[in-house]
């Protein structure tokens, strides 16, 4: 997904679009809203517990196509739906607009949460996760 943060926040705060995990499925009571944690074609000055740098199972479009991203744990929204939206992928021979669908896999899911973890500073956590 791409979650643009760049009206509503204010640095040192995400302002800009940039690339994020949706981190929990749908929640029934909480109508328009979904969990994201951001990710970063850049490193971080300093890497600190709550980063991690991924490759994801698949390749993102300009400008997202970096081989790596970083998972920036300390940057957990909830968003609104009209933030978010599937990458384009251009059409397709009929003229279908194509979109980026793939899931990132357990294994990434895990290392987000881990990360997440001392974002929040839970890292006592960490250790719980499987």
């Amino acid at each position: 997904m791409v979650c643009d943060y760049s009206e509503g926040f204010v640095e040192p705060e995400m302002v800009k679009r940039r690339p994020a995990l949706v981190l929990c499925p749908r929640i029934r009571a909480r109508a328009g809203l979904c969990t994201v944690v951001a990710l970063s074609t850049t490193p971080p000055e300093q890497t600190m517990p709550y980063h991690c740098e991924i490759e994801l199972p698949f390749a993102l479009p300009p400008p997202f196509d970096s081989k790596t991203v970083w998972i920036k744990g300390d940057m957990v929204n909830a968003v609104g739906f009209h933030r978010i939206d599937l990458f384009r992928l251009g059409k397709d021979a009929a003229g279908k607009r194509r979109y980026l669908m793939t899931p990132v896999g357990g294994e990434i899911l895990l290392q987000a949460r881990r990360c997440i973890l001392h974002g929040l500073g839970l890292s006592m956590l960490t250790k719980e996760l499987k």
